[in-house]
């Protein structure tokens, strides 16, 4: 996926098309890590600077020029960043690299993965990991909540030290995001991500922090993902944790798992297409070079279904527009296929408990 370089207004999504996915996808397959950029980089040294850290050593002990990375384009390669972000650990004592008001010391992330690996399935997991967080933090909170067919993965900085952290609550995200998706042992694809935050400098690589819509300026920072995923059993063991753990911070800086599932495909063909109602299976199956029977195939294995995929951009469309546009009910049915306005009412009202009407003045109130 690939953000525009121009700034997107409050509540705009930043959408890659189809061809944009596979270009994506064929660009990786053939070419080395362009790394991250140095932009994003240097917004999560806020924390080490207001501690009185020398960032310019820190760098160079690292082996990053500082010099070098002024250049809006400049990369800095994921083995370097896991240097420097060890090297940080150490000299402030502190795994949140001098965010927080209380200091995660070393082992603290270690600790939150052992107390969460013995749990039954993600949503035990995942308020457990909230749990711990309170109790090693005065002022971040991790909060799950269910609504309807949706999660929502709540990340809250109360931000003591008054510092620039948009690029620590955005890395919280995507630890979480990556961590307990390897727990599952499956990528847990993002509806959207909401941003408490306007767009920063690197929002280039949201697309590889973030594989879905973005949303920014929004109310509160959260990870929105089907409930579905809450079921799954975490199949990891203590041995495979320790592992992993051994390979920390650096299998964290990518994803899991690069989402060429034809499940992350479908949602982002479906996601970039203004008429939902005007694409078909078939037609869907032409644009991957499958057959219809091959596709639905594919789906069931990914624990998916045509119609759970279409649901879902649906659900998350209407959402988006009763709560942040004036667009009537009646043409909302319409733009996403339903034959008539009373059969969107009864489908939104099972994803979410509320009717339209009701939902938008339950946001807008």
């Amino acid at each position: 996926m690939h953000s525009p370089s121009t700034t997107p207004e409050p509540g705009i999504v930043t959408v890659e098309t189809e061809n944009q996915a596979l270009d994506h996808e064929q660009s990786d397959a053939g070419h080395k890590d362009p790394g991250i950029l140095a932009a994003a980089v240097f917004a999560h040294l806020a924390g080490a600077k207001a501690a009185g850290v020398d960032t310019d050593q820190l760098l160079l002990s690292a082996g990053i020029e500082p010099a070098t990375t002024i250049r809006n384009d400049a990369r800095i390669g994921r083995e370097q960043l896991a240097l420097l972000l060890r090297l940080l650990w150490d000299q402030l004592g502190d795994e949140s690299g001098g965010y927080l008001a209380r200091p995660w010391l070393r082992g603290t992330f270690a600790m939150m993965a052992h107390a969460t690996i013995t749990c039954p399935n993600l949503r035990r997991a995942l308020l457990r990991s909230g749990r711990f967080v309170s109790m090693v933090s005065d002022d971040l909170h991790i909060k799950l909540v269910e609504d309807g067919e949706e999660a929502r993965l709540i990340f809250h900085h109360g931000n003591q030290k008054q510092l620039p952290n948009q690029n620590f609550v955005e890395s919280l995200a995507v630890i979480w995001l990556r961590f307990f998706s390897w727990l599952i042992d499956r990528t847990i694809l993002l509806e959207r991500v909401h941003l408490a935050f306007p767009p920063p400098d690197y929002d280039e690589d949201y697309s590889d922090m973030f594989p879905c819509r973005h949303y920014f300026h929004q109310q509160e920072s959260c990870l929105v993902f089907s409930t579905r995923y809450l079921n799954m059993p975490l199949v990891r063991d203590a041995q495979q944790l320790s592992e992993f753990l051994a390979r920390a911070p650096e299998c964290l800086l990518s994803q899991y798992k690069s989402d060429n599932s034809f499940t992350g495909r479908i949602r982002r063909m479906l996601q970039s297409h203004n008429s939902i109602e005007n694409l078909s299976l078939d037609d869907v199956a032409e644009r991957l070079f499958t057959s219809p029977q091959t596709l639905r195939r594919r789906l069931k294995d990914e624990g998916n279904s045509w119609q759970d995929i279409k649901d879902s951009v649906r659900r998350d469309m209407a959402m988006y527009q009763l709560k942040q546009q004036e667009t009537a009910v009646a043409e909302i049915a319409e733009r996403l296929g339903f034959s008539e306005p009373s059969a969107f009412n009864r489908a939104f009202k099972k994803w979410t408990g509320l009717a339209p009407g009701a939902y938008r003045d339950k946001y807008r109130n």
